[in-house]
């Protein structure tokens, strides 16, 4: 069976703004919540809106969506490992990992703020992803041009290994909450000029879950999350410029009730380089020759990445010509920049009357 379109299923343009693409969203979503509709397939027509506004709010996954399509979702386009996409461009270099999805309920929930707009119980029960986590760390250039895989140290939160995340301690049980009844919210009533006025709110004892465990986890007091750092090994790819951000998945903070994983984002700043100066994928080095080099031509000696080379400088260079040298720029893929050797021809500033005699004889 085939997907539908994304922008057919909120009702919306290409061109969509961010603000009418979460106006739609809530629009679809309200309608077709299954405490609404009940009509057969209701569910299911939630879970698809849901999946849409995962994608079209997010820029980047938006513009993967713009460019492959579903094929973005099922390793089509360019894929990447686990049923992801890798997407890279000028100043960014993420991959997508579309083979799961957040809860649709926790979505709807986050945003209506936890209660339920149909005056019923909201589903806040279930697992809850991890948030994300951000960090920066710099890399040598070399690093950057090659890759370079890094143990690094992450403090985060993961999940209880007591409690599996239940929070709950071992053959405790859980009870209906009492406060609420079971229902996850609570009653509250307000007077105003118009009369009592009765709204719902979060379970303040349960915090919508409608149970109570009797007897919380000693290790992580009930949260079902203890601290912690992981140390892992992260691959950073060959071809990362200054400013670049990397995503990890799983690596991020655990999720509450036994959640997912978040995601670990590193934006990486590359370390300046004595000789060599990038441009996209090719990389730039000034070489000083003499006036005699320059006119008589040589062969020197030039610093690249992999080491020194020797390069041919033909008679009569100017001053400001670049000299290419094939494949020792910086990786990408299975590609390699090039390197350019841009020629700066020193005059000498000091000459015998011999000298200046031989370059008058040149010059008549």
């Amino acid at each position: 069976m085939n997907k539908r379109d994304y922008y057919e299923i909120l009702k919306i343009s290409k061109n969509a703004s961010s603000e009418e693409i979460k106006k739609a969203y809530r629009n679809s979503a309200r309608k077709h919540h299954p405490d609404v509709d009940k009509t057969s397939g209701a569910e299911e027509r939630f879970k698809e809106i849901n999946e849409a506004y995962q994608v079209l709010s997010d820029p980047q996954k938006k513009s993967a969506y713009d460019q492959f399509g579903h094929s973005a979702f099922s390793g089509g386009g360019a894929p990447a490992g686990n049923g992801g996409y890798s997407y890279g461009g000028q100043g960014v270099n993420v991959d997508f990992d579309f083979s799961n999805f957040r809860d649709p309920f926790e979505i709807f929930n986050e945003f209506f703020g936890g209660a339920s707009p149909f005056g019923g119980s909201t589903r806040r029960g279930g697992p809850k992803r991890g948030e994300d986590l951000h960090y920066e760390i710099t890399i040598p250039f070399e690093q950057a041009a090659f890759g370079v895989e890094k143990k690094i140290e992450i403090p985060r939160y993961e999940t209880c290994s007591d409690c599996s995340g239940s929070g709950a301690e071992r053959g405790s049980k859980k009870t209906t909450c009492s406060t609420c009844a079971g229902h996850g919210q609570v009653q509250q009533a307000t007077n105003s000029i118009l009369g009592q006025i009765l709204t719902n709110r979060i379970c303040p004892s349960c915090h919508g879950e409608g149970e109570v465990v009797e007897k919380k986890c000693p290790k992580c007091k009930g949260s079902g999350r203890v601290k912690n750092v992981k140390e892992t090994e992260i691959k950073i790819p060959a071809g990362v410029d200054d400013g670049d951000t990397v995503r990890f998945a799983n690596l991020g903070q655990a999720g509450e009730k036994s959640g997912s994983y978040g995601d670990l984002y590193i934006t990486i700043r590359v370390a300046g380089h004595r000789d060599f100066k990038r441009a996209g994928y090719n990389i730039y080095l000034e070489q000083s020759i003499s006036f005699t080099q320059a006119a008589l031509g040589d062969t020197i000696e030039v610093p690249t990445l992999d080491g020194t080379v020797k390069l041919k400088i033909p008679e009569g260079i100017q001053s400001g010509t670049d000299i290419r040298i094939k494949e020792k720029g910086i990786k990408h893929g299975n590609n390699r920049g090039d390197q350019f050797v841009r020629v700066k021809i020193i005059t000498p500033t000091k000459l015998s009357g011999k000298q200046k005699d031989l370059l008058k004889e040149f010059e008549s």
